[in-house]
């Protein structure tokens, strides 16, 4: 196998792993989740999220699995895959990743590549990633120290539209690096790759991909409150609005998940850090938090007009997570519905 490149796949989760299933196939890849039943399930050939079978998982010939972080263990590229929630505050919650880059940074090796592939604001790589880095390391950022970003686009549960079939952005903090990571990222990429102007593009271009579809989410919900209110079917409201050619058909319900209720309070965080109140986005944000109450009351009517006592009956609650497919039920709206009526589960 003729490479340069050893890989380190920081977080095996559902954007880690399909990354290191893929590049595992062409390049010596290390798999590192702090979670040692994962590693150990994996080592076994098991994916617990279901994503992937074990003749998947098999076909990686040069992946291997670590709970550890050794000098050892650390790869001349390292892709960061680590989640980016949002705290009871709604803000950014960095801590998976800035304590990873407090355990990095002492154990990088001069022009070792950190790629991260975390949903961000725009300028945290470099203000906040960077500074990280560089606190333990003898290296400086362009001089021993080579950063990128390039944002992950995975669809879970999604057999189709793959990591190999999804158009990828990539940046990096100098053109030596932007190249290498073009190569790596295309030699296992059917899709193309994009080249952006900087690493702030790319953090930007990512965090509006979501909230884009997170207010046009919640301009349906207005919608279908509204028309419910008139006893009007949205659905078939929708149904003729889709005739017309550039009408983007959008559907109404709760938006869970780990991303699209997630990532505009990372673009809202920042937008207020420099002066700018993001209006749209949380009044989008605020509609599509609601549906769950809202779908509750319109539960309760029905009980009440129907002169039905709630302690008498059995309520069926069909999925859970947050999308078909998947059995990730982070930040699952369906969840509020089913802890309203029965309290007791968290």
């Amino acid at each position: 196998m003729k490479n340069k490149f050893n890989i380190l796949v920081v977080g095996l989760g559902y954007v880690g792993l399909p990354l290191a299933i893929e590049l595992g196939k062409k390049y010596p890849v290390l798999g590192y989740d702090i979670d040692k039943n994962r590693i150990k399930k994996l080592s076994l050939y098991i994916d617990t999220n279901n994503e992937f079978n074990k003749n998947e998982i098999k076909k990686s010939k040069f992946l291997q699995f670590t709970h550890k972080l050794t000098n050892q263990f650390i790869q001349n590229i390292i892709i960061v895959t680590l989640p980016t929630p949002i705290n009871k505050k709604k803000l950014p919650d960095l801590s998976n990743i800035k304590n990873f880059n407090l355990k990095l940074s002492p154990l990088l090796k001069k022009n070792d590549i950190v790629i991260y592939e975390s949903t961000v604001f725009p300028g945290c790589t470099e203000e906040i990633f960077v500074p990280q880095l560089e606190s333990k390391s003898t290296f400086k950022l362009n001089k021993g120290l080579n950063i990128g970003y390039s944002p992950e686009r995975v669809n879970p549960g999604d057999k189709k539209m793959n990591i190999k079939n999804i158009s990828k952005i990539i940046s990096a903090s100098n053109r030596k690096t932007l190249n290498v990571m073009h190569q790596v990222y295309q030699s296992i990429l059917k899709a193309k790759v994009y080249k952006a102007k900087s690493i702030m593009i790319a953090e930007a271009a990512k965090v509006i991909e979501n909230t884009q579809r997170d207010i046009n989410i919640s301009f349906i919900n207005e919608l279908a409150i509204i028309f419910d209110k008139m006893n009007i079917d949205t659905l078939e409201v929708l149904k003729m609005a889709s005739t017309k050619w550039n009408f983007l058909n959008f559907l109404p319900g709760l938006v869970g998940g780990h991303c699209i209720g997630v990532d505009p309070y990372y673009l809202a965080y920042k937008s207020k850090k420099i002066g700018v109140q993001p209006n749209l986005i949380l009044a989008g944000r605020k509609i599509n938090d609601n549906m769950a109450n809202y779908i509750i009351k319109k539960i309760n009517f029905k009980i009440k007009s129907n002169n039905l006592n709630l302690k008498n009956l059995k309520i069926l609650l069909c999925g859970i997570t947050f999308k078909p497919n998947v059995s990730d039920i982070r930040n699952s709206k369906a969840l509020d519905i089913l802890a309203y009526y029965h309290p007791k589960v968290k």
